[in-house]
């Protein structure tokens, strides 16, 4: 019968234990080489065997969040940490340090040094090795979010090798909302001047930017009896963050985050859309042939972007203007209303756009480059003052946007992937993306990669389970 004090037992035990790298949390090690105490802790083995997916490898030998006069804690650590926080959804570093304090196998599991490992250590060790609470806040913001990245890129080459090249064809993405830690976002809060003065920059956070949050399904009159033809689209003012995400669905598995990027709440959702895809590539090693988004993506270089794939694709995404209809001749000419094709007088490259792009000047195919009629087939209002023109880009996302037949069974089997991206940003409101408690950008953006990095873990786990 063993005996846990005995310490012939515990020499026994451990004298075979791999050695590990400081780097690497002992997480990975497998379960006989654990301690009794780590093993009959249930929650304990829970989560090890979920960050144990994480291609832990990929963190840096050298590589110190600590300055002079610290505690020399490993990367891991901190990583595995803040990882357990959003998981068990700790709204606070100090319920954090709590629940690590009253759970010392997570110690052992995540690498933090420990005077005898093999044995539980007791109350004092463990308040002599943990970090304070202002010490966790302090090493999220230190935290590089390229080392987070690489993390990400790993469960993705992951994926790619249990769900095959496939994975990844069809791609949907969107922006979701984050509320910066202010009490300019609290209703409740008084404000002696107009809480959303873009120039008057909260306290509480120094990063943070108003934005507006459209509700385009939604309308309101402007006043009282202002008729329904005159009602104005429904905005919610913001100070805070956006969180974009590049999402992919495995049928019977889950949805699994290929890019993300956070930025301040002033920048527009298609300003997410190429630093987000060069992401996708990277880690693909292709391009996505589909697309799908909402309509705040009705751009040309969207369209553009999948159309040169190869082989070819397209974007699924519904136009802005529902009423906006443009025809083109077999030469990809615009047609004006008299259904004759444009005549292109020149074009310029717009620099002012968030796309440097070319764009063509068109004018009335009767009157260009020489007069052929006397009057206009369809009685242009503009006949007599040089006849209609037409600035657009010429790009052949230009032309696709509206030539793309958003009634086809293809198109709506695109578009009904748009929801993969909507339950990632679901599981991430659950995990309490929407309202960190943190009160700079450093911290929010490497918190918002860590949650998406545990959503995948999840989805890994469920994929691993479902193929063993």
């Amino acid at each position: 019968m063993f005996n846990h004090t005995n310490p012939f037992f515990f020499w026994k035990q451990w004298q075979s234990v791999p050695t590990l790298p400081p780097h690497l949390p002992r997480l990975i090690l497998a379960n006989r080489y654990h301690p009794p105490y780590v093993r009959q802790c249930e929650l304990s083995q829970h989560i090890a065997n979920q960050l144990c997916l994480l291609d832990w490898e990929q963190l840096p030998h050298s590589l110190s969040l600590n300055r002079q006069g610290e505690r020399s804690i490993p990367l891991a650590a901190y990583i595995c940490s803040y990882l357990l926080k959003i998981d068990q959804q700790l709204s606070s570093f100090g319920k954090l340090r709590y629940f690590l304090r009253t759970h010392p196998a997570l110690l052992w599991l995540f690498g933090f040094p420990l005077p005898s490992p093999s044995s539980l250590p007791d109350a004092l060790t463990i308040e002599a090795i943990l970090p304070s609470q202002q010490h966790f806040a302090r090493k999220l913001t230190r935290l590089p979010n390229a080392l987070l990245h690489s993390l990400l890129d790993s469960e993705v080459a992951w994926l790619r090798e249990m769900c095959g090249e496939s994975f990844g064809e069809t791609v949907s993405f969107d922006t979701k909302h984050i509320l910066a830690w202010v009490k300019e976002n609290n209703p409740k809060a008084f404000i002696k001047e107009d809480r959303f003065d873009k120039t008057v920059q909260p306290t509480g956070d120094t990063d943070c930017k108003l934005g507006c949050k459209r509700q385009r399904n939604q309308v309101t009159p402007t006043k009282e009896g202002t008729p329904a033809t005159k009602q104005v689209r429904v905005g919610e003012f913001y100070w805070g963050y956006a969180s974009g995400v590049v999402a992919t669905k495995v049928p019977n598995v889950g949805e699994f985050v290929l890019a993300e990027l956070t930025q301040t709440f002033d920048k527009s959702d298609p300003s997410y859309f190429f630093p987000l895809m060069n992401q996708v590539e990277q880690r693909l090693e292709r391009r996505p042939r589909f697309g799908t988004g909402d309509a705040a993506f009705d751009a040309f270089y969207v369209y553009d972007y999948f159309h040169a794939a190869e082989p070819s694709g397209f974007a699924a995404v519904p136009l802005r203007d529902t009423k906006a209809i443009r025809s083109f001749s077999e030469d990809g000419l615009p047609l004006c209303e008299a259904s004759l094709p444009f005549h292109q007088k020149s074009s310029f490259v717009n620099r002012t756009s968030l796309v440097q792009h070319r764009r063509g000047r068109y004018g009335c195919p009767l009157l260009l480059p020489e007069p052929s009629a006397e009057s206009c087939p369809v009685q242009h209002k503009k006949w007599d003052k040089g006849g209609c023109t037409l600035v657009m880009p010429i790009a052949d996302g230009a032309r696709i946007r509206y030539q793309l037949d958003r009634k086809s069974p293809q198109f709506e089997r695109i578009y009904a992937q748009r929801t993969a991206v909507e339950r990632i940003f679901s599981q991430a409101t659950a995990l309490g993306i929407e309202r960190p408690k943190l009160r700079n950008r450093l911290a929010i953006t490497n918190i918002n990669t860590l949650t998406y990095i545990l959503i995948n873990l999840r989805m890994m786990n469920r994929l691993q389970q479902s193929a063993g």
